[in-house]
């Protein structure tokens, strides 16, 4: 394979933020200006090309993550435009899991938002390089300084700006780059025709001490801007810019670009940044993996020479190929036709085509190597998560992390006919969609999805309708309550049984006691002495475990952060099985929830409201009836902002019920925050209701 690019002038970023702060007008910007698109599509017509559902098109907000490839300057930019709304926060965390850099937007006027915390938060754990870019700069209220001051105290970042704004919301003409102390002044209506000008003379006091302030952080972490920065001297702008590539690559700086995208400002200096600071695939540190013949750690070079390595890190249905696997290459080349070894699985796996993406255009391609984002065709048992590589050089690399779901729903297909489609549809759409669970109560008859907010349930059924015409009836959302124990305990679990000859004898003793991180779900640890139980009776007796684990004993909620140490047991030489011990694992298990005070746990989330200032107590007074408890109030702008913790379960329909105490004029967001104790007489009432259900489906 012939490259057109060394992989030093390839760049795969995200496009991240909250939800409207204008990620997809922005990559649609990017793609007409670099010359991928020769109109631009705009996200409220419905003709953004990175939105191609029928769903993104007619709400107007991006749902799943798009990739896409386009050239500027000397470079290749494989992009993936991500989702900014909080029920589809596993499309960022899985397309931040396989970028070298990304792009972080934030809305001028409102600044670090709560999306904008989660998604910088997920960049952190994975390492992910950033720049930001200021948008929305021709709004009133809109400040850069006031979102950089931001990204320090709520983000903790070292972050500068580089560009600063010439001229005031409407009146926006272009923006300052501090660095070239030049001035891009747009001249026509679609931003393609730009001229760079010298600063003019009302702005040289701002830039000089904008100037300052950069020098300032990036001699924080930069030794050679420090040296400058002791010695009272202003650097040559390559030294800077040297510096700032340095520093970005080590996630030890962060600049910050400005503009106005839906006005057609600031995206070609965005797109000269991206090429000069954020990193190359040769610029990251080389794969870090497990061998699984040995389990121990394995390198792999990020190089064309090395053995085929790549990442699976997202699943999509095509109604004419099939099963597209999105695929990071890592390391070494891979050619259509050819089998691969899915290291996840231990199955080899066979790649009938390969294509690189535009939305949901696909263009075939004979081979990819390293640093490509593509698609696979042809593989049947690869998932989300899995590695892929070189059978004869193996490598496991590691997993994702997959948020837990915080509402369910019941739904049951009208038909007979809708029955048989529906288990098929759902399964399809748990392949393409970690983040959604679905499960079958066998008591009740129901089918319970569990997804990450209402508006992810609600595009689930609208996918069933439209895509697989499954017509299916839908239940109230539900709150996914969790069960937990307080206080260390000691079980014991016995399975015995004796009716004429084989018998079943497992017994098992288990240390159980709440976790010390919350979050870490149900772990097992084997600390057996002696022998007292064979070695391949263990894994039985942690599937018991686990499969008591999935509904506890208060009202059948799965079980989480728990730590099981299985500490002492016994068999029988004829009697012991697999299943007696999988029996007495669950047994003990069970036992031990009983005896421990069990108490249900809920989800809470962290809020931020926006209100005028004669709504405020209103809204402070209807927080506090819903639980919810107060972390801040802050000014913004013309309004105030409430930020609260509170219980899902006490917030659901919200937005209508905001919008009618304050005529329209607040807005809330909200994300999963941790899980806490329900207070005791709202337990009661919700144990006994989950108990009905699980024995009457009521």
């Amino acid at each position: 394979m012939n490259r057109q690019f060394t992989l030093d002038k390839i760049r795969n970023i995200g496009i991240v933020a909250h939800i409207d702060a204008g990620k997809t007008t922005t990559t649609e910007r990017i793609l007409f200006y670099t010359g991928k698109t020769y109109k631009i599509g705009e996200v409220h017509e419905g003709t953004a090309i990175m939105d191609w559902m029928p769903q993104e098109q007619e709400r107007g907000i991006t749902i799943t993550s798009a990739c896409t490839t386009c050239f500027w300057q000397d470079c290749r930019i494989n992009i993936i435009d991500t989702p900014g709304h909080v029920d589809f926060t596993i499309e960022v965390e899985r397309s931040l899991k396989v970028l070298d850099g990304a792009v972080v937007l934030f809305d001028g006027v409102n600044g670090v938002e709560p999306q904008s915390e989660t998604v910088w938060r997920q960049a952190d754990r994975y390492g992910v390089p950033r720049i930001c870019f200021v948008n929305k700069m021709d709004r009133p209220g809109s400040s850069v300084s006031e979102t950089v001051k931001q990204i320090h105290e709520r983000l903790g970042a070292n972050a500068a700006a580089v560009q600063i704004p010439y001229g005031i919301e409407d009146n926006l003409k272009g923006m300052v780059d501090i660095i070239e102390d030049k001035l891009y002044l747009y001249d026509d209506q679609i931003g393609k025709e730009y001229s760079i000008v010298d600063v003019p003379e009302e702005l040289k006091t701002a830039v000089k001490e904008a100037q300052g302030k950069l020098i300032e952080h990036l001699a924080e972490a930069d030794e050679e801007i420090m040296r400058y920065y002791v010695e009272s001297k202003y650097p040559a702008k390559d030294i800077i810019k040297k510096a700032i590539r340095r520093q970005v690559v080590n996630n030890a700086f962060v600049p910050v670009f400005c503009g106005a995208s839906f006005k057609n400002k600031g995206v070609q200096p965005l797109l000269d940044a991206v090429c000069a600071y954020l990193p190359a695939p040769s610029d990251r540190v080389n794969i870090k993996g497990i061998d699984p013949a040995t389990d121990q750690y394995e390198e792999r070079l990020v190089s064309d020479d090395a053995p085929f390595c790549g990442f699976s890190f997202k699943v999509a249905s095509d109604p004419y190929v099939g099963k597209l696997n999105f695929v990071r290459v890592y390391s070494g080349m891979l050619k259509a036709g050819t089998y691969i070894y899915n290291s996840s699985k231990r199955e080899r796996e066979r790649v009938t085509k390969i294509v690189l993406m535009h939305a949901n255009k696909q263009e075939i391609v004979d081979s990819v190597a390293t640093g490509d984002i593509c698609a696979l065709v042809g593989l049947k048992d690869t998932k989300t998560g899995d590695t892929l590589c070189d059978e004869k050089d193996q490598i496991v690399l590691e997993a994702m992390h997959f948020p837990e779901p915080v509402i369910s729903q019941a739904v049951e297909p009208k038909t007979k006919s809708d029955q048989e489609k529906m288990g098929m549809a759902l399964r399809k759409l748990m392949d393409e969609d970690p983040s959604l669970k679905v499960k079958y109560n066998h008591e009740t008859g129901q089918t319970i999805m569990s997804g990450m907010g209402q508006l992810h349930l609600d595009i689930i059924i609208d996918r069933l309708q439209r895509e697989f015409s499954v017509l299916a009836l839908v239940g109230q959302p539900q709150v996914a309550y969790k069960e937990t124990l307080t206080k260390k305990i000691i079980s014991t679990g016995k399975f015995v049984q004796q009716s004429g000859g084989r018998g079943q004898y497992g017994h098992c003793v288990l240390e159980m006691q709440p976790q010390e991180t919350p979050g870490a779900g149900v772990t097992f640890e084997d600390k057996l002495k002696g022998g007292v139980i064979p070695r391949e009776y263990i894994p039985a007796v942690r599937n018991g475990v686990m499969a008591s684990a999935k509904s506890g004993i208060l009202a059948g909620y799965p079980v989480t952060d728990v730590a099981v140490t299985l500490i002492d047991g016994s068999y029988h030489d004829v009697d012991s099985s697999e299943l007696s011990f999988q029996m007495a694992g669950s047994i003990a298990f069970s036992d031990g929830m009983r005896k421990a005070s069990s108490i249900l746990l809920e989800p809470i989330m962290d809020m931020e409201v926006i209100v005028p200032e004669e709504f405020m107590g209103t809204i402070i007074g209807d927080l506090n009836s819903r639980r919810a408890k107060i972390v801040s109030l802050g000014q913004r702008a013309n309004a105030r902002i409430i930020r609260c913790t509170v219980p899902l379960a006490e917030i659901f329909n919200y937005a209508t019920i905001i919008r009618s105490m304050t005529q329209g004029r607040a807005s809330y967001s909200m994300e999963p925050s941790f899980y806490h104790e329900v207070p005791t007489h709202i337990a009661q009432k919700i144990t006994e209701k989950g108990v009905a259900v699980q024995r009457f489906g009521v």
